[in-house]
């Protein structure tokens, strides 16, 4: 029997020596765990004790059969009309329920009202909360409205954007001293999307090959939200456990610690994003199953505000492999490789040395050693400017290119 047997055939009229009968041989096989007892006690309307108080009662006795399992109490239709007035608010039935009441009349405790109404939710009741209708503001702001790409200098012909100010470029991983980040098509559209998701909350996966510029391009988009301080990068390492994905949330977060316990620990993190958060997960391809499916939960709680950016090579594939997360993603986004019309306007962009090369040059080290790789090209350029360093006037030709690109390939 599992977990979901366990809750679904202790339903009601089913004697309690069956429920008891199908824990116990649980336990014999050594499979029984407190998420079982659980799932029965919040559907059988009893507390957790009573179920271990059966199960003990079985093995000392060895009988199984009994008295059928007490409902407990039931919420009546007045009841739950009451609950649904007051906004599905179990506490603030609680209170009307001890107004009404009579001398002598008892009322259920605030934790069985609690146990019983989420047994009656999960058995398929429904809770229609009356909600007053009108206009309700967004609660963030359009992200196209509020993006403005401030730092432009000029306008290739193909289409690209020349950014000469770097105020808002903090940490951009270019690897060459005085380089340009280059806004191309591709990046313009990562800009987009990124604010699209983190405006409205939304999950995103950028992806596409090693080297063609996915965190150079998400980096950016970050540094161009119009509320910067709501995003978080988390750190994550190599096939991370679900404990692990919680620590490096909470440093994200910049939690000072977490409870011991994994429901408390778990409830703490629910809480720190109930504020508009935009969480950044690059190498997304080292998550495994159990730790996405973490993420998706976090971000499907009715409390929490957050959008989930998830980049890297094999990202896509990676959250494939979880399809109720996959099918969240309001954006697949590829980053694909420079095409050979852009190689010579982006790098020239990129980089002032390229503007000494001819392009004739400039396509020879695509086709041994750039292939359109945006880090190729970055670590060769940071290679050429290492090679002219101090030289009053550099000349950057064919044999400077092919010793360069001797240092990344091995002889030519």
């Amino acid at each position: 029997m599992g977990e979901q047997g366990a809750a679904g055939g202790a339903g009601v009229g089913l004697p309690r020596g069956l429920v008891v009968r199908r824990l116990v041989e649980r336990q014999a096989a050594g499979e029984l765990t407190s998420r079982h007892v659980r799932a029965v006690a919040d559907t059988v309307g009893v507390s957790v004790r009573t179920v271990w108080r059966w199960l003990a009662t079985a093995k000392a006795t060895g009988e199984v059969d009994g008295a059928p399992a007490r409902r407990g109490f039931a919420v009546s239709d007045e009841t739950w009309a009451l609950l649904a007035e007051v906004g599905g608010n179990v506490a603030q039935l609680r209170r009307r329920m001890v107004e009404a009441a009579g001398d002598g009349v008892d009322v259920p405790s605030l934790g069985t009202l609690h146990r019983v109404v989420r047994r009656d939710r999960q058995l398929g009741r429904v809770l229609l909360v009356e909600r007053t209708p009108g206009l309700v503001e967004p609660l963030r702001p359009d992200p196209l409205s509020e993006l403005g790409l401030n730092t432009v200098a000029a306008q290739g012909a193909g289409g690209q954007v020349f950014l000469r100010e770097q105020t808002h470029l903090a940490k951009v991983p270019v690897l060459v001293p005085g380089a340009q980040v280059v806004v191309t098509p591709s990046v313009a559209s990562v800009v987009q999307r990124v604010a699209h998701a983190a405006a409205v909350g939304a999950v995103a996966c950028l992806y596409g090959d090693a080297g063609h510029g996915k965190t150079v391009a998400l980096q950016y988009a970050l540094s161009q939200l119009p509320n910067p301080v709501r995003v978080r990068r988390v750190h994550v390492g190599v096939h991370p456990s679900v404990p692990e994905l919680r620590r490096v949330l909470a440093e994200a977060l910049e939690l000072k610690r977490l409870p011991h316990g994994t429901g408390a620990a778990d409830l703490v993190l629910l809480d720190a994003l109930r504020q508009p958060r935009v969480l950044v997960l690059d190498e997304a391809q080292r998550l495994p199953a159990a730790a996405l499916e973490f993420l998706r939960q976090l971000w499907d709680h009715p409390d929490t505000d957050v959008a989930l950016l998830f980049a890297g090579a094999g990202a896509e594939r990676a959250l494939r492999k979880v399809p109720a997360l996959a099918s969240r993603v309001l954006t697949w986004e590829l980053v694909p490789r420079l095409a050979q019309s852009e190689v010579r306007p982006v790098m020239e962009a990129f980089h002032p040395l390229w503007g000494q090369a001819t392009p004739k040059d400039m396509a020879w080290v695509d086709e041994h050693v750039g292939h359109g790789n945006f880090r190729t090209w970055a670590k060769v350029t940071s290679h050429l400017t290492a090679e002219v360093y101090g030289q009053a006037r550099a000349v950057v030709d064919r044999p400077l290119l092919e010793r360069v690109c001797a240092r990344l390939t091995g002889p030519l």
